[in-house]
């Protein structure tokens, strides 16, 4: 049988490779510290969990959910972006329920590029942005991440042409850990209306940040609802990756689109979990203050660990990752592998994360304390430290 073209022109998706290079090490018996793939080690706070329980008891959750979210847990994303970043959302046109924030930016190419059209994406950054353009017949064109400008967006030199629909940035960043000012987004949201763009936001890692910094909402914005839309997820904040839950908010024209697409394609999103969203974003958030200190504390560690053997890394003020540039000579997969082989350290290479990847590796701060510190004595011995 013969496959779609799109497919064959797409590489395998970065984490599921690293999965497997991880799974062959550890079959040959070799005791792996992954420092490779973002997925909290810490669990979703009990309550949350008892929400689950409870309400996946309730025989009323267990048929087809609403297409677009329950409208309970569309408000209570509303209430939760009220709170947090003083926006208001009109819960029936301005938000979204998501199975996972990943589907929904997977499938907003899909409302949004025809064949030809064109999508600036991070570069570094986020694999899918790219991907989901090339699956909507788009072409992904490189956007610019460079360490000059602190891995921020140069977006007057940004290569927009007629073919431009789509922006995407992402702050705090996956994988650059950049962290982003009001300024920034004002400036993307200008460069959205000047050049007739939809600006999607990627604020997967807002609620993890560190020292002084609170991370803003592109929707914060004066006029950003008439240009933007924002992805929120629950995956970091509340400790969800595998409960696949979160939302898309904002511009009522891209909701409208993108539902189009996700209303033909999936049947939404498990209303108990749904719930338990509910309970989570409502209840207190107490557990974030903990959070955040586990994850600053590992910062640090890894900081310190690298700082003594030679790196000059600044700590970086979000996200739950560090971007580390490779010794001189190595390429971001040699070093990689250099540490899997010599280390038994699993690391993501930069090169997966766009071209301007190459030349760093990206540490990832979910494993315990104590593997963590492992992790960063076996590099230090093999690096000679």
């Amino acid at each position: 049988m013969k496959t779609a073209a799109r497919i064959r022109s797409i590489p395998p998706y970065l984490f599921a490779k690293l999965d497997e290079k991880l799974a062959a090490k550890r079959a040959e018996g070799v005791d792996v510290i992954s420092l490779g793939v973002g997925d909290p080690d810490t669990p979703t706070p009990e309550r949350v969990v008892e929400a689950l329980r409870e309400a996946a008891r309730d025989p009323a959750t267990h048929r087809y959910p609403s297409y677009y979210g329950s409208r309970a847990f569309r408000e209570a994303i509303s209430g939760w972006y009220a709170r947090r970043f003083g926006v208001d959302l009109d819960p029936d046109t301005e938000v979204m329920a998501l199975i996972g924030s990943k589907e929904g930016l997977g499938h907003l190419s899909f409302a949004f590029l025809d064949p030809g059209d064109e999508a600036l994406v991070p570069d570094p950054g986020y694999p899918v942005y790219g991907v989901s353009a090339l699956l909507a017949g788009g072409t992904p064109v490189s956007l610019p991440m460079t360490a000059e400008r602190g891995f921020l967006p140069d977006l007057a030199a940004a290569p927009v042409s007629k073919r431009t629909r789509l922006l995407w940035l992402n702050f705090p960043s996956n994988p650059t850990a950049a962290t982003a000012s009001a300024e920034t987004f004002a400036d993307a949201v200008a460069f959205a209306k000047e050049h007739d763009l939809l600006l999607a936001h990627d604020a997967a890692y807002a609620e993890i940040t560190f020292e002084d910094y609170v991370a803003p909402s592109v929707l914060e914005t004066a006029g950003a609802k008439e240009v933007a839309v924002e992805f929120f997820s629950l995956s970091k904040s509340h400790n969800m990756t595998g409960w696949r839950i979160g939302a898309c908010v904002g511009n009522a024209e891209a909701i409208r689109a993108l539902a189009v697409v996700k209303t033909n394609l999936d049947s939404g999103q498990f209303d108990a979990i749904q719930r338990a969203a509910i309970v989570a974003l409502q209840g207190p958030q107490d557990h974030l203050e903990a959070l955040r200190a586990l994850y600053r504390k590992r910062r640090d560690v890894v900081v310190s660990a690298l700082n003594a053997l030679g790196w000059e890394i600044e700590p970086p003020k979000g996200s739950i990752y560090l971007w580390v540039p490779t010794p001189e000579g190595k390429s971001s997969a040699e070093f990689a592998d250099f540490l899997l082989d010599e280390a038994g350290v699993f690391v993501a290479p930069g090169i997966g994360y766009g071209a301007r990847g190459e030349g760093y590796v990206r540490f990832a701060l979910t494993v315990p304390d104590d593997r963590l510190a492992e992790a960063m004595g076996r590099i230090a011995r093999t690096l000679g430290g």
